[in-house]
């Protein structure tokens, strides 16, 4: 009988030795939450401050619930800060932001510390949620009185034309037009509806053209390339306003042949090449020419501009002592600039 009394009491201390074991770990480590104030106002937020004291390692966290009762919702979870409090132990603090929207007395489940397969519950932090004070007669008013609405023309006009009325009022315009231009042009000898320009002959407008060009001194900021692109579209618009060469569409070489075939620019095509030449080394071999070169450039242009324009009519002037008229043609006079 004694004997199996003692089985029985080494049996119970045997199994009740790992439960004790367990509980004096447990012992170790502290979850203690707190809150900033019991009371909350409706759709307010407020703190829930976490602290864990323990030998904690880096296999241990916290388990944070998203709700933690009914309509108790965690709006946001802070970042956990660490100190060391030396031999080993640790104490860890974190924030949980909580919100509520429905008021109520809540007690908070607790928050949870799991490490090496052990789980150390907090303790319930009570909440009470207050609602929120509302004026239910603040909005409520009286019946409106009776309004004249204002008067809109559009509101008599029928709905087709409120519907198709741009349409018809293109439709309108374009008729008027029509009419005007029947009754302007074909009726009336074809009389232009916008006056034209007077045409500005190809000479004088490639030496106003050139004169802007020097006036703009693009060699003297290092435009090279840009000041004899210019050059040569300004000799070569004038070829083909004034000898119907189409310039614009053909090389170098090309052009220089043109002008040799032709009679009226044979002798001063010499110009154009050596323009021609320096424009070509500048813009595709990519070379600075002199401030000398520049200057020779622009002279031989403006000298075949100036070999090339037209020759004046020949006007009649009457004798005074036989009446008859003598026609002398006026000789150009060749100047280089």
């Amino acid at each position: 009988m004694i004997l199996r009394r003692r089985l029985y009491i080494l049996l119970a201390l045997t199994l009740l030795s790992p439960i004790a074991l367990l509980r004096a770990q447990e012992g170790d480590f502290s979850v203690k939450v707190q809150l900033d104030s019991a009371y909350l106002l409706m759709g307010k937020t407020t703190p829930l401050h976490v602290e864990v004291l323990g030998p904690l390692s880096e296999t241990g966290g916290l388990i944070l619930p998203d709700t933690l009762w009914r309509d108790v919702e965690v709006a946001r979870v802070g970042e956990p800060t660490i100190i060391d409090h030396g031999n080993g132990r640790k104490e860890l603090r974190q924030e949980i932001i909580l919100q509520a929207f429905d008021s109520g007395f809540y007690t908070l489940p607790p928050v949870l510390y799991v490490q090496d397969n052990k789980v150390v519950e907090s303790n319930r932090a009570v909440l009470k949620v207050i609602p929120v004070d509302v004026d239910s007669m603040r909005t409520v008013h009286d019946y409106a009185a009776v309004q004249t609405p204002p008067f809109h023309l559009l509101d008599f006009v029928p709905d087709w034309i409120t519907d198709w009325g741009i349409w018809v009022l293109l439709g309108l315009l374009v008729i008027a037009a029509g009419l005007y231009i029947y009754l302007a042009y074909l009726r009336k000898g074809k009389i232009p509806l916008v006056p034209q320009a007077k045409p500005i002959p190809p000479y004088e407008l490639a030496m106003s053209r050139l004169n802007t060009l020097r006036e703009e001194h693009l060699c003297e900021r290092g435009e090279e390339k840009e000041y004899y692109t210019r050059l040569t579209d300004i000799l070569r618009s004038y070829l083909d306003s004034r000898f119907g060469i189409n310039a614009m569409e053909m090389t170098s070489g090309q052009i220089l042949r043109s002008l040799h075939d032709n009679p009226d620019t044979r002798l001063p095509h010499k110009y154009m090449k050596r323009v021609l030449e320096v424009a070509d080394f500048v813009k595709f071999a990519r070379l600075r020419p002199l401030p000398d070169d520049n200057v020779q450039a622009f002279k031989a242009a403006q000298q075949f501009v100036e070999d090339t324009k037209p020759v004046p009519e020949p006007t009649e002037a009457p004798d005074s002592a036989t009446g008859s008229t003598n026609t002398a043609p006026e000789s150009p006079t060749n100047t280089p600039t």
